[in-house]
Formats: C-alpha cells, structure tokens, sequence
C-alpha cells in the first residue's frame, strides 16, 4: 500500500473522526485494503499494513479496532452527499440484506441514495435478528436522515412490498416525505365509499396488459387518500408475469410508478457490497456493533469508488454493447481505476479523494 495514499487519507479523516493516529492508521488499512483486496476478511487486511510488524499483530489490531471503535453515521453520511454532490433532492431506496455467518442471521436494514450513476449507502441500522424490520426501526431510520437533511432533499423515497403499513405511512405522511411504495395483490384498501376491498379483488376484471391505470384509496387503519398505479409486468421466457401496485402519496400516480423502477438499484448495491465488489459476506464478525462499524468503512470505499469514476468518465457516458446494456456499471469503472490508481498511480486515487472531500462539516 502507498505511503502516499495511506497519509492522505489519515489527514482528511482526523478532521472529521476523533481518533487517535493509531486508530486513524488502522481505518485508513481498511479502507484501502477493502479495494485493493475485495475482501472484508480481517486475516486478508492484515496484510496491507505498512512495516515490519508481524501479520498476528496486525490482525490483532483490527481486531481491537472493532471492538471500541463506533464510527458516527451521521457524518459519514454528510460526508457521502458532499464528496459525490448529492445536495439536490434525490431518490432514497429503503431495502433489507441479510446473508448468515455458520448459524447467526446477518440482517442490515438499509437507506440508501439512487441516481442514474450512483448506488450508495446512506443510513443504516443493523437488526440483531433474522427477518422483517418493524415499524420503530424503520421510523428511527427515517428520523436520523430528516434530522439531517430534512425532507425536502427527497424527491421520492421507494421501497418494495415489506415496507408497509399504517403507522409507517402516518409517519411519512406526517413529515411530508414523498413515497412510491410497491404494495401486493392482497393488500386490502377501503374506496371512497367506504367498502373494503383487496387489490387483487379490483383488478379481477382488468384486462393484463401494459397500459398504466390509477385510482384512489386508503388503508384501512387510516383516513388519508393515497394513489396507487397499476401496471401489467409481463414475466421473463417461461415465467408468469405479475401486477406492478405503487401505492404514493405524490400528486402524479404515474410518475412514481415509473420511477419505482430506480428502486433496483439498491440491490445492485447490495451486489457491490458482496459478490460482484467487496465482498462483505466473507467477514466472520456477527456483533451488530461490529457489523455497524464495518458498513460504514464500506460506505466510505463505496463513496472513494464513485470520486474515481467521476473523474476517469467526467461527462461520458459507459458505452453500450451490442445487447444495450452497458460495457460496465459506474461502480466496475471506479473500482478498477481506484484499484490501479492506488498500485501505479497514487496522485489519481489521492487527487479523487481530496477533491471534494471537506474540510469541516455542518448539518445540511
């Protein structure tokens, strides 16, 4: 690992953490070690320090380092909107992961900020159980964002058929935070007459095609009229396709509808995070305090990652291939540039961090 590279990040990151060197010197392993390694193993990252200490040594190190160390959310998601200039309302993705460690449920409950380019985490909270997060949790989410950002910095937030139900949507109403939740068939809604219906039951008679159609409803333990747009989604060769039911509280019904579909990206990141980025699943840590601190170096990487391709693209856009999908994602880009930069070129990786990297924070 470049001295270079490490030192700067040592010298952005103590305006912002108060941690002593030691601390900062260990963050700034992982952060560096997360991309040029893929891995979250902490046997791995033990290799990236710089000197002569023993690799038992250092991987005892990092492993100290998780158990005190709790890094703030709140700044480094100030920090993500401001290196990446997400400052304009956005759409916000509200999502669920999980994976297992031997028998023990890993499960992050999830707000993170979707564009045409970017898929980065945000806020999170890490659910010390298997299974759907409940309505305290994810109002508790919502809470530390709008604390910080404050409601009209969310163009939409979207969210998929678990995230439901009538405190939720009080709760959103209430702040006056747009949505565009998807909700199922079976989701029972009372019409302006005030009978009870399921959706499935009013769509029994709706021809399946691809034309949009809105109407207006509430839920049944609560008065407030919402939108919800259907749309016939035709399934994949050999599979059934299925009804696509927005519920929103936007006054264009078929514009949320639409941009439902940027929901997908959330779980694109959750890709990179994994499989086809860093990996997170090899950790063996399963402490949910543990699992914070990790995430956010993550969120950090994610956000270094996106300043690289940002400054290899600029204003290009990724080609596309023959079938019209693109060569590459945004995220491929930056972490082969970043992962090159930071053997052969440290000036890039440094010159991508510092940029845009303030020097002091306040609540946006």
């Amino acid at each position: 690992m470049p001295i270079t590279v490490h030192a700067a990040l040592i010298e952005t990151l103590k305006r912002h953490f108060a941690l002593r060197n030691s601390r900062l010197e260990t963050l700034a392993v992982l952060i560096v070690a997360l991309v040029q390694g893929r891995t979250v193993n902490l046997s791995h990252v033990a290799s990236h320090f710089p000197g002569a200490a023993q690799h038992g040594s250092n991987y005892r190190r990092l492993q100290r380092f998780f158990q005190s160390i709790r890094l703030d959310q709140a700044v480094v998601a100030q920090l993500v909107v401001r290196m990446l200039n997400l400052s304009r309302p956005k759409y916000l993705a509200l999502d669920r992961t999980n994976w297992k460690v031997g028998c023990k449920d890993i499960n992050i409950l999830m707000l993170a900020i979707v564009t045409r380019r970017f898929r980065v985490p945000l806020l999170w909270t890490v659910i010390d159980r298997q299974g759907n997060s409940n309505t305290g949790q994810r109002i508790e989410l919502m809470r530390r964002y709008l604390s910080l950002f404050g409601a009209a910095s969310i163009e939409l937030l979207l969210a998929d058929r678990e995230f439901i139900g009538a405190d939720w949507v009080k709760f959103l109403m209430e702040n006056k935070v747009p949505f565009a939740i998807r909700v199922k068939q079976g989701q029972c809604v009372a019409l302006a007459d005030g009978r009870l219906w399921t959706i499935k039951s009013l769509l029994r008679r709706r021809r399946k095609s691809r034309s949009l159609t809105t109407f207006q409803a509430s839920l049944p333990d609560a008065s407030t009229v919402l939108s919800f747009a259907v749309k016939w989604i035709d399934g994949r060769k050999g599979q059934q396709g299925e009804w696509l039911i927005v519920m929103t509280n936007s006054p264009d019904a078929k514009a949320a509808i639409s941009a439902y579909k940027n929901r997908w990206a959330v779980e694109c990141l959750f890709a990179d995070a994994k499989t086809r980025g860093f990996n997170m699943e090899d950790t063996r840590m399963t402490a949910p305090d543990k699992i914070d601190t990790l995430t956010t170096v993550l969120a950090i990487a994610v956000t270094w990652t996106y300043r690289c391709a940002t400054q290899t693209m600029g204003m290009k856009a990724i080609k596309r291939k023959v079938h019209g999908r693109r060569e590459k994602s945004w995220f491929r880009t930056g972490l082969d540039a970043l992962r090159a930069w930071i053997t052969f070129a440290p000036q890039h990786a440094i010159r991508a961090w510092q940029n845009q990297c303030p020097k002091r924070l306040k609540n946006l």
